[in-house]
């Protein structure tokens, strides 16, 4: 017999569960004055029972338990034992047939669900590293081939010419880095390994420290802010949404084409926060929309500009914003541009993804 890993709170349901089951008896009995619902109803409460927890154990305890209620309880003479009599021997051998086929059919479907996952996973994980594989190649073949003919031409190359390529190898070097931290935080977070840190951050602290770390790497790009004049004190894991936030506005550099003005906007409806990242460029194809945020790698290099290959950043933020109990949406602006927002509670409450 296989024990339940869960044994807490598969007992706690198996006892409430049959303590449900023998008062709703009691109250029919008292309603109806019959007695035929008895064994019925034992059976679906040995049902749930074997239904809802792992493995055989509950479920042949609770049928064994039920027997026991039903003779001691509802056969006569009641309130008292008689485990010879041919009826409680039929009922314990219905209940435990019962309890053992829907323990191995339950037990049978999770086993199933739990091969199909990780199957499902592992085709995942398949599809993430060819697909890292063939967008660090890129980088990797560029900052080799820059290295290289520095060394060979090195006196030969101008300053200028040095400057140049050493600037192409440390914009690689930092796309390189950014790619890294995404498909750790992605696999992390899928894999389960990662617990949020919710702590109570200030808004503008959140910001300051984003946009300090935005202008370091691109100097000259700027950021039009937009922030709530109240204090705010938003429960979340600080780095991870200051990585969604960085995410989006790089997402807007490198693949906005045409774009002007970007802007960061921030407001407060009633209990919710909202960040929005929007930009003035060209906007997303409207066949792009539905699939952004999946795991779709690829082109996210620096040097591709394709608004429509917009790699794992997005699904890192969705897979974030999901880990807080939101959800994360895209749409055009119908001025021009992308909008990319998400919202956060004000209180560290379960979801928040019907609300934004």
């Amino acid at each position: 017999m296989k024990f339940p890993k869960k044994t807490l709170p598969d007992g706690i349901f198996t006892i409430v569960t049959l303590l449900v089951t023998f008062c709703t008896i009691l109250f029919l009995q008292n309603l109806f004055d019959t007695r035929t619902l008895t064994p019925m109803i034992f059976v679906l409460g040995v049902f749930l029972v074997s239904w809802r927890t792992q493995g055989y154990f509950w479920g042949i305890a609770a049928s064994l338990i039920s027997v026991l209620a039903v003779n001691y309880a509802f056969t006569y003479p009641y309130w008292a034992f008689d485990l010879i009599s041919p009826e409680c021997i039929a009922s314990a051998v219905v209940m435990l047939i019962v309890a053992t086929m829907t323990g191995a059919l339950t037990t049978r479907l999770k086993k199933q669900e739990k091969v199909k996952a990780e199957a499902e996973t592992e085709r995942m994980r398949g599809n993430l590293l060819r697909a890292v594989s063939h967008d660090l190649r890129t980088p990797l073949t560029a900052i080799y081939g820059a290295c290289s003919a520095m060394m060979e031409n090195y006196d030969t190359f101008p300053r200028e010419k040095h400057l140049k390529m050493l600037a192409g190898v440390s914009a690689d070097a930092q796309w390189l880095v950014r790619m890294v931290e995404n498909l750790l935080s992605i696999t992390r977070i899928d894999a389960g390994d990662v617990e949020l840190k919710k702590q109570d951050t200030v808004l503008e602290e959140l910001v300051d420290a984003l946009l300090v770390k935005f202008h370091k790497h691109y100097p000259g790009q700027k950021v039009q802010v937009s922030l709530p004049e109240e204090f705010l004190l938003i429960p979340m894991d600080a780095i991870l949404i200051e990585q969604v936030l960085m995410n989006l506005l790089e997402n807007a550099v490198f693949h906005a084409k045409g774009m002007k003005n970007l802007w960061l906007r921030v407001e407060r409806n009633q209990h919710l926060v909202i960040f929005r990242v929007e930009d003035d460029g060209e906007g997303i194809p409207e066949d792009q929309l539905p699939r952004l945020f999946t795991t779709h790698l690829g082109g996210d290099t620096p040097s591709d500009s394709s608004r429509s290959s917009m790699g794992i950043g997005l699904s890192v933020c969705s897979t974030i914003v999901k880990a807080h109990g939101s959800r994360i949406y895209a749409q055009n602006r119908p001025e021009g541009g992308a909008c990319f927002y998400f919202a956060l509670e004000l209180e560290d409450t379960s979801d928040v993804e019907q609300q934004v």
